[in-house]
């Protein structure tokens, strides 16, 4: 395989070498997240990323691994730009659209793509070792599944300067750049619409002393009829004799 890609200026060689000075290391997942962001950029017609059409592209990915790491070094997208997006899918897919051209592509690593590497590298051992190195020269078609889709609005609008901020009609925290939620009239953040990946131990704690006192003031009432209800059959018993 060629890996000088066109006219692009995304060289393979030179982005596999910059990326593992940049971590530390090379691993099967940054080399798939190099060729996954090179092979889109093409697709898409994206020549610069990090330079004039660095506000021409956005990138949603669909894991926590290596292979984010690698296409947020390839494309240049970045969270805090809000031009690289996180969907926690475990996938190892990404899909990248052109702001300009509203192209988007999103691309799949195959699953086939172990065996081949295999088959390619015998004499490796070390699976993840032989993967490296056969997922740098496997022609694309071999590597990923790659469909056109449509991002749905709002995800796929361009970043916006100006910032909006409102405050939750529940809990009372601001929200910015119109990630509220509107419910049945009320402006809610995604947490109190959607549910929280937190909880509020202070708020357990708290609840679960309650749930004691009550059990307490329960038992102790239960302990005090039946004290009472004792006296009262002593008392009978003694007014009977």
């Amino acid at each position: 395989m060629n890996n000088e890609n066109g006219n692009h200026g995304l060289h393979l060689d030179s982005l596999f070498a910059h990326c593992l000075a940049a971590t530390g290391h090379c691993c099967p997942g940054q080399v798939l997240g190099i060729r996954m962001a090179v092979h889109a950029l093409r697709t898409i017609g994206i020549k610069d990323p990090k330079g004039k059409e660095k506000k021409s592209l956005m990138v949603f990915v669909e894991i926590d691994r290596c292979a984010t790491d690698a296409i947020q070094y390839v494309t240049g997208c970045s969270l805090g730009k809000q031009t690289l997006k996180f969907f926690d899918y475990g996938k190892m897919a990404a899909t990248f659209i052109n702001l300009k051209t509203n192209e988007a592509v999103r691309v799949v690593a195959k699953e086939q793509a172990r065996a081949i590497a295999k088959e390619l590298f015998p004499r490796i051992e070390d699976k993840y070792l032989a993967q490296t190195e056969a997922y740098k020269i496997m022609a694309d078609d071999d590597l990923f599944e790659t469909e056109h889709v449509a991002v749905k609005d709002p995800f796929g609008r361009a970043p916006q300067r100006k910032s909006t901020r409102v405050p939750c009609d529940l809990c009372g925290e601001y929200v910015q750049d119109r990630k509220e939620v509107d419910n049945d009239g009320r402006v809610l953040c995604r947490a109190c619409a959607e549910g929280t990946y937190y909880t509020h131990p202070a708020k357990i704690i708290g609840l679960a002393k309650i749930g004691k006192m009550q059990m307490i003031g329960e038992a102790g009432t239960s302990q005090s009829a039946l004290h009472h209800t004792a006296n009262g059959e002593n008392n009978r018993a003694g007014a009977k004799s």
